[in-house]
């Protein structure tokens, strides 16, 4: 049996996590949330994940968590709802309250230029027009803001330039030495009139993170967030003694998950992070479901967990409200602060209300908060490759909704 009850478990996750909720508390109906590990199985058995993760909470209770699969094909050790995940791109968020937190204290403010907290951003340029590898150069309109960088429309590439690009697997450089280069770089397009996916617009948040907290990127994720709220098993820099606790990385090829060895990140020498100069703030976490639990039910909360007080409501309600408007993102989806937001009916399937945020990560990882019907969902995988299992998961936990 591979269901794994909340008071099934041991140590730091019962101290973290609250007893799982009777159905008729939730208003979620017990017997399709067991069907959620059953159908799971069923991809695990075809040859399509090793091992996955999965728990629903509403109202402030968790309904169910369950366990599926191995953590290795090979070794067939079982995965448990204890495993540590990469998450990668699902830290965006967190690096989006950590902002956020900052504005609070009066330290910036959405509006401002980046160039106002980071001086090498004064006199960045945009792309024109290009022929080949050829450039023109321009001055934009007006220089890219905070705002831009958590809404994704600043204009800063995907990734980091040709002359670091090894970056990503090599985590070479400092925080501050790779967005003095990236304040070089020029922009893709005007700032605010468009949607480019920005790996280096979270690191330059990162970075100004740094600068007004005294303290570097990772120490204050973890003293202002994950000790506040408890996340005991959440990490930039993963200790040695939980290096077994993280599941291998796979990559789908025809199908089927491949043991991801091309990746410095997946089984290549950074897996761990040991030596990492960059703490690459753009992917930068490691976690389990219990903890990002936490910090989901901190949102939906409107800022409290537990009598801890991280942001207002007021700016909960502005981090996750549509921000993007009318520029395009992908098909019923836009950005938020920091998150993505269903803004239309073909939105995440057409399941999730408007309104609806969350975020994936690179190696399959997914999470959901629908906020009108205080639903949160988990989905934790190492596999890099297609969505189809995530989307199984969410439609049979809204299909497991009584009211």
């Amino acid at each position: 049996m591979f269901r794994l009850l909340l008071l099934a478990f041991c140590g730091s996750l019962l101290a973290s996590m609250p007893a799982a909720a009777e159905s008729q508390k939730s208003g979620l109906d017990s017997e399709r949330l067991a069907r959620i590990p059953l159908r799971m199985k069923e991809f695990v058995v075809a040859g399509r994940l090793a091992g996955v993760v999965t728990l629903v909470a509403r109202r402030g209770q968790v309904a169910a968590v369950d366990a599926v699969g191995y953590t290795d094909i090979e070794t067939k050790q079982p995965m448990t709802a204890e495993n540590i995940f990469q998450i990668h791109s699902m830290t965006k968020p967190v690096i989006a309250v950590g902002v956020m937190m900052l504005a609070e204290q009066g330290l910036l403010a959405t509006s401002d230029p980046v160039e106002k907290h980071l001086p090498e951003f004064r006199g960045q340029r945009v792309i024109q027009t290009r022929d080949g590898d050829r450039l023109t150069l321009g001055k934009p309109r007006r220089p890219i803001t905070i705002r831009d960088l958590l809404t994704h429309t600043s204009g800063m590439p995907l990734n980091p330039p040709e002359g670091i690009k090894e970056l990503h697997g090599a985590l070479h450089k400092t925080l501050n030495e790779t967005v003095l280069i990236l304040s070089q770089q020029p922009l893709l397009f005007e700032p605010g009139t468009a949607f480019q996916y920005s790996n280096t617009g979270m690191a330059t948040l990162a970075r100004i993170i740094e600068v007004h907290s005294g303290m570097m990127f990772e120490t204050f994720l973890e003293k202002r967030i994950f000790e506040p709220l408890g996340m005991v098993d959440t990490y930039v820099y993963p200790p040695k003694e939980k290096f077994h606790r993280m599941p291998t990385a796979y990559l789908q090829v025809d199908g089927k998950p491949v043991k991801y060895t091309a990746d410095p990140l997946g089984e290549g020498r950074m897996k761990f992070r040991e030596g990492a100069k960059y703490p690459l703030p753009e992917g930068a976490l490691y976690s389990t479901a219990a903890d990002l639990f936490r910090f989901y039910q901190l949102m939906i909360n409107g800022g409290e967990l537990e009598g801890v007080r991280l942001l207002s409501p007021a700016t909960v309600a502005v981090m996750t409200a549509l921000q993007t408007g009318d520029i395009e993102v992908k098909p019923g989806v836009g950005r938020a602060l920091g998150w993505e937001v269903v803004k239309g009916p073909e939105g995440q399937g057409g399941l999730a209300s408007i309104g609806t945020y969350g975020h994936g990560g690179r190696y399959g990882t997914y999470c959901f908060l629908d906020p009108s019907k205080e639903l949160i969902g988990i989905f934790l995988i190492h596999r890099e490759g297609d969505a189809v299992e995530r989307t199984a998961f969410q439609q049979m936990v809204y299909a497991a909704l009584t009211e």
